[in-house]
């Protein structure tokens, strides 16, 4: 049985793989120049707002020749890791104590400080109280499916007021979950929206995957996790 010759492969001009080899390099490339972009920006900015509140006999760009990238930061880490350590004893939580008492008299920072304050404790101190899972709901429309971050069960007055409307539990073991709906590609801003569990379809994909997947528009999609099959016990 004779067979049929291949069909050969076409080989590419000069310039076509000249071009293929240029976004290949900007493939490699960019990720890593934008990454170390950020980074230089940030350290920058850092030591920027820093160093100048250091005093010149501890600051090493006032007797080297040269100044010293990330000192700034090291300085800023020390010092909030001392305020950490300072507001664990008796003096330290009586002195934020007293300066949370004078901030909470002036006007229009008050409302400032206590929302940052809820929002730094929500993300920060707080970590059950964060994202915990990715998932999908029916929204803005039927038929139209929106990925969402569920932060957890419904809580405080918007569970017992949803309980008491629907007839549905309250918590600990609430109906309802609360969600929320990042936009692109900018998944900061959003809505947040309270809604039956049953309506959220669970994913198995982290935050950090959703998150990119969101960021890139849809473009970069994450790899889906194999299914390991149940062993199934032999009998005696």
């Amino acid at each position: 049985m004779s067979q049929e010759p291949l069909e050969p492969v076409p080989r590419l001009s000069a310039m076509a793989q000249l071009r293929n080899n240029f976004l290949t390099g900007v493939v490699v490339a960019g990720p890593i120049a934008i990454t170390a972009y950020l980074a230089n920006s940030f350290l920058e900015w850092v030591d920027g707002n820093v160093k100048p509140l250091i005093p010149s006999a501890w600051n090493p760009d006032s007797y080297l020749p040269f100044a010293v990238p990330g000192f700034g930061l090291l300085v800023a880490v020390l010092l909030l890791t001392m305020l950490g350590a300072l507001t664990a004893n008796f003096v330290g939580r009586t002195l934020i104590t007293y300066g949370e008492l004078l901030v909470e008299r002036t006007p229009f920072v008050r409302s400032v400080y206590k929302t940052l304050k809820q929002v730094f404790e929500t993300f920060v101190a707080n970590k059950d109280n964060s994202f915990s899972e990715v998932g999908l709901i029916e929204w803005p429309r039927k038929g139209v499916w929106s990925m969402v971050f569920v932060s957890g069960p419904a809580r405080g007055e918007v569970a017992e007021r949803l309980a008491a409307e629907t007839g549905g539990e309250v918590e600990p073991g609430s109906e309802f979950v609360t969600v929320f709906i990042p936009t692109t590609p900018n998944p900061t801003g959003g809505y947040i929206m309270f809604l039956p569990k049953k309506d959220v379809i669970i994913l198995e994909m982290t935050i950090e995957e959703a998150a990119r997947l969101i960021i890139s528009a849809g473009v970069v999609v994450p790899e889906q996790k194999a299914k390991v099959p149940p062993v199934e016990q032999a009998g005696p």
